[in-house]
């Protein structure tokens, strides 16, 4: 359920975050940040969808919980949130630079994520 329900949440937001970026950031943003927070949203709407995918083969009992949830889940916030939080940031003239290092970590636990989730289904 834990997969399912972040997976929601996580989807519902990535709506509002694309498109409160394309809109009302859009005559703030340069063009490289405005790239860098669509890359954002389309990876946690990505790994969104996985963890809906992932919680209902759960409940189908098609494999079982693993730690790839968890590291979905904090791989969408190191990652995705990051990037939002540096793009915004540098927008509005004070870039917060301790979050540059963050993104690239966010996106190892996302790809750790799917070898951990490559493990559960053929082990």
């Amino acid at each position: 359920m834990l997969a399912q329900i972040s997976g929601i949440v996580f989807a519902f937001l990535a709506v509002i975050f694309g498109a409160f970026g394309a809109h009302a950031l859009k005559k703030h943003f340069t063009v490289d940040q405005q790239s860098s927070f669509e890359t954002g949203v389309r990876y946690q709407m990505y790994h969104a969808l996985t963890l809906l995918l992932v919680g209902f083969a759960q409940s189908a009992g098609i494999v079982v919980y693993g730690i790839y949830v968890w590291l979905f889940i904090a791989g969408i916030v190191l990652f995705s949130f990051s990037i939002y939080g540096l793009c915004l940031t540098g927008a509005f003239g004070n870039k917060w630079r301790f979050l540059g290092p963050i993104t690239p970590f966010g996106g190892l636990l996302l790809v750790a994520g799917w070898l951990s989730l490559l493990w559960e289904v053929i082990f």
